[in-house]
C-alpha cells in the first residue's frame, strides 16, 4: 500500500474494488467516517441462496477523476466458507 495516504474527510466517498472472493470485480461506494479508508470491510454476500460474511483488507488506492478507489484484497482465512458454485455440480 502506498505510505502517503490521502487527506479524507468526515463524509467524503470513495470507490471500492473487490478483488478475489464471491465480490470479485465488483464495485461499491462507501463513506469515510473517520478521515480515512477502511482498512476491511465485512460484506455480507448471497452466494446460491445462501448468505455468508465474507471480508476484504485494504491493498492500494488511486485517485481517478478527483475520486479515490481503493483496493480491497479477499481474505479467505477471517472469511466464513462458501460453496463456490462451480464445485458444487448441481446447477452454475
Amino acid at each position: 500500500m502506498t505510505d502517503a495516504q490521502p487527506t479524507l474527510s468526515h463524509g467524503d466517498e470513495y470507490i471500492v474494488i473487490y478483488r478475489g472472493g464471491p465480490n470479485d470485480g465488483q464495485m461499491d461506494t462507501r463513506i469515510s467516517t473517520d478521515g480515512n479508508f477502511d482498512t476491511e470491510i465485512t460484506v455480507l454476500t448471497a452466494i446460491g441462496g445462501k448468505e455468508t460474511l465474507t471480508d476484504y483488507n485494504l491493498v492500494d488506492f488511486i485517485e481517478v477523476g478527483g475520486k479515490y478507489h481503493a483496493n480491497y484484497a479477499y481474505d479467505a482465512k477471517d472469511s466464513e466458507p462458501f460453496d463456490d458454485p462451480e464445485d458444487r455440480g448441481d446447477r452454475q
